[in-house]
C-alpha cells in the first residue's frame, strides 16, 4: 500500500499585495455594518471606513457592503472570508 502524498494547495490567481472588492450581503438591523467593519478591521487595518460603500435591497430587507480592502495573502483573505461567513446576520460574502 502506498502511502498519498499530502494535498497541496492550488496556486493564487490573485498577485499580492492586491486591491481587493469584498462584497458582504447581510440582513437589514441594527449594528450590522458596524459589526461587519470590526471583522474588516481586524484583518485589514489598513481600511479606510469611510470608503465602505452601502446599499439597500428594493425592499430594504438586505443590506449590501463593498469594502476594497489591500489584501496581502490567500492566507489573509481565507481567514477574512471565513470570520465574515461566521456572522450570523451575514447571507453572503463574494
Amino acid at each position: 500500500m502506498t502511502a498519498t502524498p499530502p494535498a497541496t494547495p492550488e496556486p493564487s490567481l490573485i498577485e499580492y499585495p492586491s486591491d481587493f472588492p469584498l462584497k458582504i450581503l447581510g440582513h437589514t438591523r441594527p449594528g450590522f455594518a458596524q459589526e461587519v467593519l470590526k471583522v474588516v478591521k481586524r484583518h485589514a487595518p489598513d481600511f479606510n471606513d469611510t470608503t465602505m460603500e452601502m446599499r439597500p435591497s428594493k425592499k430594504g430587507k438586505y443590506l449590501s457592503l463593498t469594502c476594497v480592502i489591500r489584501a496581502t495573502s490567500r492566507e489573509q483573505l481565507d481567514a477574512l472570508y471565513q470570520e465574515l461567513c461566521d456572522l450570523p446576520q451575514v447571507v453572503m460574502v463574494l
